[in-house]
């Protein structure tokens, strides 16, 4: 008799980049539970397999529930977390409780679970304000927010559950990641779901600074293929590994170019830069294709057209 397909834990799966995995996994005949606790995570985001799957509605900071959610499962896809900078430095206490000590019980209850493997969602903020470009993952740690310091102690913890335990951890840090369902009524959300919204409402796109600062932007589709490649891939084990395309694109250059997809005749419009932004982010993947096989396979291009496509046809 056949062996039962993996069986896959999402936390954070009912949010942008977690509903996205889930999708992926269900399509390939694999075993689903997600932990969200709904603060930022939607149902709406499972509808399409809200009945293959396993939802539980609970908080990552909550061990037992984290035991729960480990039960008999074989991957880990951590994706829980605080995302946004601006609100990390407004609320530190809440965003190290649930990206650090929160990435904490979930390590401590997979690993007593007897799961395989955690695969961790890093941050590129860990970069900080690197002069080098592009960013590889053997530079030093130089966190300039609340957000980027819990990030990176995630990534340390997961770093030392594998040397000290053994249990196999994968840490991809990932750079500006975008696509369908990233919510733009949220002040925190990604700035590519912010200028469609705005461009969508006849409003000029709104940058935060001079609009110089670049970025490397990710379909969130070349983001799934990165989890999966890392679930498996018996090279990834206890690596840190940049998921992003490569590419550079400014905040000037991509509210051009949306202008440009979305027909709008708009022109942007600046305001006062962000505390604790970065100025670049751009991503050197030659790791991820030596130890994955990762290759981009969509292109920013496509996947900003993609998005607007999405966003035109689920406007509310």
């Amino acid at each position: 008799m056949a062996s039962p397909p993996p069986h896959y834990l999402v936390t954070g799966g009912a949010g942008f980049i977690g509903s996205h995995l889930v999708e992926a996994l269900v399509a390939r005949g694999r075993r689903v539970r997600v932990l969200d606790d709904l603060s930022t995570g939607r149902r709406e985001n499972l509808a399409a397999v809200a009945e293959k799957v396993e939802l539980v509605v609970g908080d990552i900071r909550d061990l037992e529930v984290c035991r729960r959610a480990c039960a008999g499962v074989d991957y880990v896809l951590h994706h829980a977390a605080k995302v946004s900078v601006a609100e990390s430095v407004e609320r530190p206490i809440e965003t190290h409780e649930v990206d650090a000590l929160g990435t904490l019980k979930v390590l401590i209850a997979a690993r007593d679970a007897g799961c395989k493997r955690l695969v961790y969602a890093g941050s590129a903020s860990v970069y900080g304000n690197c002069e080098l470009s592009p960013q590889h993952e053997g530079l030093a740690a130089d966190p300039l927010s609340p957000y980027a310091i819990a990030k990176h102690v995630g990534e340390l913890y997961c770093r030392a559950f594998y040397g000290l335990y053994g249990f196999e951890t994968v840490v991809l840090r990932y750079f500006n990641i975008f696509g369908p369902r990233q919510d733009p009524g949220s002040p925190y959300s990604g700035v590519i779901a912010r200028f469609i919204r705005q461009l969508a409402r006849d409003e000029s796109p709104a940058i935060q600074g001079d609009g110089e600062q670049s970025r490397d932007f990710v379909p969130v589709a070349n983001v799934v293929e990165a989890n999966l490649l890392a679930c498996t891939s018996p090279n990834a084990v206890g690596q840190t590994i940049n998921v992003g395309c490569g590419t550079s694109t400014t905040i000037n250059q991509l509210a051009r170019m949306l202008i440009e997809t979305t027909g709008s005749d708009r022109v942007s419009a600046h305001a006062d830069s962000r505390p604790g932004d970065v100025r670049h982010s751009l991503a050197d993947i030659t790791r991820a294709r030596d130890l994955l096989g990762y290759e981009v396979t969509v292109t920013p291009e496509e996947g900003l057209r993609a998005t607007v496509a999405w966003y035109r046809e689920n406007a509310t």
